[in-house]
């Protein structure tokens, strides 16, 4: 979308292939979606904060069928703000799947077309572990269509997809497990903020179990029975396996067109998002690099100024902020203590832990927790790291302190906003560890 958009500004002549709903994952079955069902899942707590504050109602009923409904009508709304955008540029539409056929062609309906360049953005897919009974379980993909919310539910995985969609159930008030064949989750972020939200969720009542990893699924009349490798066996309704996802880059004619590809299937590319033919290109998930739709949205501009405004440009991967919209919301930019030591060798940690503000006239023991990571030579803070209420919408503007390459010093000088959790990240003093 966006590749094909700011190409067709900077003059060329452009068409694009989609065989589906454009937006792609994030639009249809990701992000935005998510993002709705998340919002949905929080109201919940609300009702009850709102309480404390004097308001009263009568109990509060949750309506899957509306969200759906109301959600379905907002997916079909961005589709066709998408192709108009598209259109409005010039970008000639052609409904179908695409194959490669050489380093200029593609075919297309049976109809072979040429180009200069072509550009590989199909994305990836959710992948479920080869286990007997697997096609009893649904992936993310299935759970933004289910005609009834379940009563019990399993969620199979430990990063960002498995702890969404079991916050989101768990808040919409299926009895929820999240089971992880590790023993810390979101490999890869912090430690602390794996450990944090584990803490968290489960407070708030999500059962987590660690070290299960499902070996089988047998299905009941009325009910799934999970077999774990590791222990007793679980009964529930649905079983949602968020365990990892594939480039989408199998049946396109890339390997005879002479594209190399990764072992897991990933386009390889430079750092100019060109692959092993120079005249096709390949950006987003596919390539299997930093798998975020704003990350994709900058490899496809970075991309149309080397190719159409003579500016080579290559990919900037680092310092990416991210989000978890798990209850409570999770944010980082930067590297994990972890890394910093690996990069930098000696570092500074700050942390802050506190009971919110807005939690105080409640009897909620949520806790919000900042982290500052501080390269000790420079001062700079090279990763900083939230799990609370808003955490996306706070480490956003961090980040760009954070990209900036600015220091503790010039953290500490900054005047926080009084009272708020933000503040916290130019007001932490004491260090935590060194």
């Amino acid at each position: 979308m966006r590749a094909s958009r700011v190409s067709a500004s900077y003059g060329a002549k452009v068409a694009i292939a989609e065989s589906h709903l454009f937006g792609g994952t994030c639009v249809n079955v990701g992000c935005i979606p998510k993002k709705l069902f998340s919002y949905a899942a929080h109201w919940r707590e609300e009702f009850e904060v709102a309480q404390a504050y004097g308001w009263s109602s009568s109990e509060p009923r949750f309506e899957w069928p509306t969200l759906l409904a109301n959600k379905d009508k907002e997916i079909a709304r961005l589709n066709a703000v998408y192709e108009r955008a598209l259109t409005a540029v010039g970008v000639e539409i052609i409904r179908g799947r695409a194959t490669v056929i050489d380093r200029h062609t593609v075919e297309i309906n049976g109809r072979r077309h040429t180009a200069k360049h072509i550009l590989i953005a199909t994305g990836s897919w959710p992948v479920i572990p080869p286990i007997e009974g697997r096609e009893h379980a649904i992936t993310s993909n299935e759970a933004f269509h289910l005609e009834q919310l379940p009563e019990r539910a399993l969620v199979v995985g430990g990063g960002y997809i498995a702890l969404e969609f079991a916050s989101i159930f768990h808040g919409l008030g299926v009895k929820t497990t999240l089971s992880y064949r590790g023993h810390r989750l979101l490999r890869g972020f912090d430690a602390d903020l794996g450990e944090r939200i584990a803490e968290e969720m489960t407070h708030k009542g999500l059962a987590i179990h660690f070290g299960g990893e499902p070996a089988s699924i047998i299905k009941h009349a009325h009910e799934l029975e999970v077999c774990y490798s590791d222990g007793p066996h679980q009964r529930t309704d649905l079983v949602l396996f968020a365990t990892g996802r594939k480039p989408v880059s199998a049946n396109l004619g890339l390997e005879a067109a002479g594209v190399k590809l990764a072992p897991d299937g990933a386009i390889i590319v430079d750092r100019f998002s060109k692959t092993s033919v120079d005249s096709i290109h390949a950006i987003g998930d596919v390539t299997n690099r930093v798998n975020l739709t704003p990350v994709a949205t900058a490899e496809a501009m970075w991309l149309a100024r080397t190719l159409f405004r003579d500016e080579p440009t290559p990919v900037d991967h680092e310092n990416v902020p991210t989000a978890v919209f798990t209850d409570p919301n999770l944010a980082a930019v930067g590297l994990s203590e972890e890394k910093a030591r690996e990069r930098h060798g000696e570092v500074d940690i700050y942390k802050a832990s506190f009971r919110a503000l807005k939690l105080t006239l409640t009897d909620k023991k949520e806790r919000t927790f900042l982290k500052l990571v501080v390269e000790r030579k420079s001062q700079r803070v090279v990763g900083a790291h939230m799990v609370g209420a808003d955490a996306g919408e706070i480490i956003q503007g961090v980040a760009i302190a954070v990209k900036l390459g600015a220091t503790k010093a010039q953290f500490d000088a900054t005047i926080g906003i009084h009272p708020t959790a933000a503040e916290e990240f130019v007001t932490m003093r004491e260090k935590a560890s060194s």
